[in-house]
């Protein structure tokens, strides 16, 4: 449990470090927060990969409780009071914090994670159950890289635009055409590199089905929630044309 702790504050100190500094980018006025906060998705991935592999332990229910515990700090340091409260904290949060997902941003985010974990959870308990849990990195990192790329490039190169819807709110928000097609070349690129796994007919099954699917997924899923959606359904086409076919 100790090996746990240390490895969880690692991963926090870590990721708060890295968003600290993108919030002083964004205060300084030198990038845009729709960057800066694409740069916290990648970290969200990469950092604790790169932890756990140094802390290396073994999966337990005491372990999945631990890190729910860090999970649920990590977002109760950035409600309101405390971020008002202490400059550093607010300056972090400033580097994720839209100007459009207000007053949401928190709310969106801590729900989006939760989903994401009730999503992954049953997932890998199926996977592993018929001997895929390597096909599990497929939608996560289609979600990393594909998801994580089509904003910034939505924002500097996106002339075609179109809408879609958020929860809690009857507002609107603004996707494009080009940040989609960022998604559909991800998925390809991602599915290409797992061929190995499926046999012919699986595979030219997946990379017909799997970037379209999660393409619009990722189009028309409400805003901020794309991430959970694209696991869950990503999770089903991989399950069904590797059990099916």
């Amino acid at each position: 449990m100790i090996t746990v702790i240390f490895s969880n504050i690692f991963k926090l100190l870590i990721i708060f470090l890295v968003a600290y500094s993108g919030g002083l980018l964004v205060k300084y006025g030198l990038t845009r927060v729709n960057y800066t906060r694409k740069v916290n998705h990648f970290c969200l991935f990469f950092i604790p990969a790169f932890i756990d592999k140094v802390f290396v332990y073994s999966d337990s229910v005491m372990v999945w409780v631990g890190e729910a515990f860090f999970a649920f700090f990590s977002f109760i340091i950035f409600i309101k009071p405390v971020r008002e409260a202490i400059s550093i904290i607010g300056t972090a949060f400033s580097s994720f914090d839209r100007p459009e997902d207000r007053p949401y941003t928190l709310l969106w985010f801590f729900t989006q994670q939760v989903a994401g974990y009730l999503v992954l959870m049953p997932a890998m308990e199926i996977f592993d159950k018929y001997q895929m849990m390597n096909l599990l990195s497929i939608p996560i990192l289609i979600g990393t890289f594909g998801d994580g790329l089509a904003e910034p490039v939505g924002v500097r190169f996106g002339k075609c635009r179109y809408m879609t819807c958020a929860i809690f709110t009857k507002r609107k928000y603004i996707r494009t055409l080009e940040g989609s097609l960022t998604v559909f070349i991800s998925s390809i690129l991602i599915t290409a590199f797992f061929y190995p796994f499926f046999n012919a007919a699986q595979f030219i099954a997946l990379i017909i089905t799997l970037p379209i699917t999660m393409t619009l997924v990722e189009a028309f899923a409400p805003h901020t929630w794309d991430n959970p959606l694209m696991s869950l359904i990503g999770f089903a086409n991989i399950f069904l044309i590797k059990q099916y076919m």
